[in-house]
């Protein structure tokens, strides 16, 4: 049966989606009819039809509705901003100005479970910040104006400590924003967001909804110095909190999150470059290794020269302790490899508990003898073992260090407290792997984009980002204004764009030049980001109103009867790249598609497209010719999408029949 719906260029309908799941699983849950009896899931939930049952929950003002608009979908869509963006051709790193929930029910549909990790650093609720208002939606014309004409971008409400509803406004924009978050996850996801003490109690709790409580990761808290503006206690500190799409998933696919220990990078980098230099003579490159050791100062952040003093063919090493913790271990008899007499025991016994152990780890080349049988053998210890830790759940980076940095990058301080990229980087490290994507929604700044791109430049896992930022007005009063900088969308580009153009400088006084000849498109390769901006549909059905004293049936005939009249003229009144977008947005595919002219189709202009996942022929021309139908008659196996209103009721009947639910007319 019809629906109006049915007309509408909208995203992902997740209500209905998760109808239909419920349907397929609980079937004696619906009436004949399709409709869903609330008194089974009653029954479910308590067999004895107890009217009333009590259950700790998480409950505050506003919090159903603010379920339904994040599964109300979006018929809204996202246009390509080709002058903004950098290297876009080389790289799928997405950079999209616009409301975020509008954005993420836009994205929803292509990039479903494809997102390993989410860093958010949302507005705190310090009774001076904004929150989202989520007053969206197609009619209203103050978002469009002034997101897209009016120069200073759009307006923010604030949420004052004098409203009753503080910190309900503050959780209902977080909750709708979070819920559809947690649909883009994979399954071994994470999501990491900054909070201060305002609402880190009413987060967890929030999360513990949306997540799960027994997909708790940890909570860590990061100080950035002493503040002197407190009448009580000096408030130094902020929480990141962590979650996973499903911690079982996570831990059986990663195991444990490991972050690579600070003043390790240089020492293994040394050791990497003498192997190189001297192959197998292991001799040779631990000659060398214990000179340079001496040059360096004992400032080192490790001072791991003072114990990797020893090499073999497995790496570098210190001898370590081979003893019982605490004494009382076995003391059997260990030979010597060279003088083949018995070692001194260690006062406390052997580590291992047997001969045969002991034996296996000798023969593995893990216990490290002295010159004879007078010394206490040791085990060895290696670097590489120990290049990586799990990550504290409390550390100190200095706030001022991010804020120098930015400055460096951007000439001015254009953004007051920006996150500290290089924390992101352990962040965004430690939980994923190679070609990865990392999302950001309050994009801000646009830290979360150079914290990606400097993890890329030092190695080889080629994640991509999503960064989304709201077009915020900048306070005319700021240096930001007046250093040109309309709109809070305008630094979070700006920025990239600077880093991405710092490390091609870097890049191009290495040796040898990847720059030069035919190797320039690959040294390019993720180095720059797609600017995509959120923008009222294409379709002007979608300001299409119901008339309500009409029956659903007749106001579908006064849609299409809409249709027919508005999008008459539509590809020719509207840019057609920007059509072919919303199209397949809304189809299922990611904002990264190649477009391929197909010459085989003399009387019709026909594209094939590729997400690399998702795959269609479409075409927008006005009429779709009768040769262009037989084609599809043998070749059933094809995806095509056109226009509806370039068919008339024989060829729409025909490539239903052909193709079947290969067949789309939007």
């Amino acid at each position: 049966m019809e629906s109006i719906n049915d007309f509408m260029p909208n995203s992902n309908d997740w209500n209905n989606e998760r109808l239909q799941t419920l349907k397929q699983l609980y079937p004696d849950w619906f009436t004949s009819e399709g409709n869903l009896n609330i008194d089974e899931i009653k029954k479910a939930v308590n067999p004895e039809l107890v009217n009333e049952t009590e259950r700790y929950e998480f409950r505050w003002f506003g919090k159903s509705q603010a379920k339904r608009n994040a599964f109300t979908p979006s018929n809204a869509t996202l246009v390509f901003d080709e002058d903004r963006s950098v290297n876009p051709s080389n790289s799928e790193n997405l950079i999209i100005e616009g409301e975020n929930l509008e954005v993420l029910k836009l994205l929803s549909g292509s990039y479903r479970e494809k997102i390993k990790c989410i860093y958010i650093d949302p507005p705190y609720n310090t009774g001076k910040d904004f929150v989202y208002s989520d007053n969206f939606t197609q009619e209203k014309r103050a978002y469009w104006e002034n997101s897209e004409y009016i120069e200073n971008g759009i307006k923010i409400d604030t949420n004052t400590e004098n409203d009753g509803r503080y910190h309900s406004n503050w959780l209902n924009m977080m909750y709708s924003r979070l819920i559809i978050a947690r649909q883009l996850l994979k399954d071994d996801g994470v999501v990491f967001i900054s909070i201060d003490d305002n609402e880190v109690h009413n987060l967890r709790k929030l999360c513990d909804d949306v997540f799960g409580v027994e997909n708790f990761v940890g909570q860590m808290i990061w100080t950035g110095g002493r503040k002197n503006d407190s009448k009580f206690i000096s408030t130094s500190h902020e929480y990141i909190i962590a979650y996973s799409k499903n911690l079982e998933v996570q831990k059986s696919k990663i195991g444990q999150w490991r972050i690579k220990k600070k003043g390790l990078e240089e020492i293994y980098s040394k050791y990497e470059s003498l192997l190189k230099k001297y192959k197998s003579d292991v001799k040779q490159i631990e000659i060398e290794l214990k000179e340079w050791f001496k040059g360096l100062p004992n400032s080192n952040p490790s001072k791991a020269h003072k114990h990797y003093s020893s090499v073999d063919e497995n790496g570098i090493y210190f001898p370590d302790n081979i003893s019982w913790p605490g004494g009382g271990g076995p003391t059997y008899e260990v030979l010597h490899p060279k003088t083949k007499k018995p070692v001194i025991v260690p006062s406390r016994g052997w580590l291992y508990s047997s001969p045969e152990k002991m034996n296996e780890m000798i023969l593995m080349n893990k216990v490290h003898f002295g010159e004879d049988e007078n010394s206490v053998p040791c085990l060895k210890s290696y670097l590489k073992d120990r290049e990586y830790q799990v990550p504290f759940s409390v550390f100190y980076q200095d706030g001022r260090a991010s804020t120098k940095r930015l400055r460096k990058i951007m000439g001015e301080d254009v953004f007051e407290h920006p996150k500290d990229e290089k924390v992101l980087s352990e962040l965004i490290e430690f939980c994923t792997t190679k070609g990865d994507i990392v999302l950001d929604f309050f994009g801000g700044s646009g830290t979360t984009g150079h914290a990606v791109l400097e993890l890329n430049n030092s190695n080889d896992n080629n994640l991509n980002f999503i960064l989304v930022q709201i077009p915020e007005a900048i306070d005319e009063k700021s240096i930001a204004f007046k250093a040109g900088y309309k709109k809070i969308s305008d630094i979070t580009i700006e920025r990239n764009k600077r880093v991405v153009q710092n490390i091609i400088k870097e890049k191009e006084t290495q040796q040898p030049d990847l720059f030069t000849g035919d190797k320039k498109e690959d040294a390019l390769q993720g180095l720059g980001f797609k600017v995509f901006k959120l923008q009222k549909s294409n379709f002007p059905r979608v300001d299409f109103a119901p008339d309500p004293e009409k029956t659903e049936e007749e106001n579908i005939e006064l849609l299409k009867t809409y249709i027919a009249n508005k999008e008459l003229q539509l590809v020719n009144a509207f840019n057609k790249p920007e059509l072919i977008t919303e199209i397949l947005l809304k189809n299922g595919f990611n904002l990264n598609y190649k477009l391929v002219l197909q010459t085989q189709f003399a009387s019709n202009e026909i594209h094939f497209a590729s997400d690399g996942e998702k795959e269609t022929l479409i075409c927008l021309d006005v009429v779709i010719n009768p040769e262009t139908v037989d084609y599809f008659k043998n070749n059933t196996d094809k995806k095509f999408i056109c226009l509806e209103r370039a068919l008339d009721t024989t060829k729409k009947y025909n490539l239903k029949h052909y193709l079947k639910e290969n067949f789309n007319a939007f």
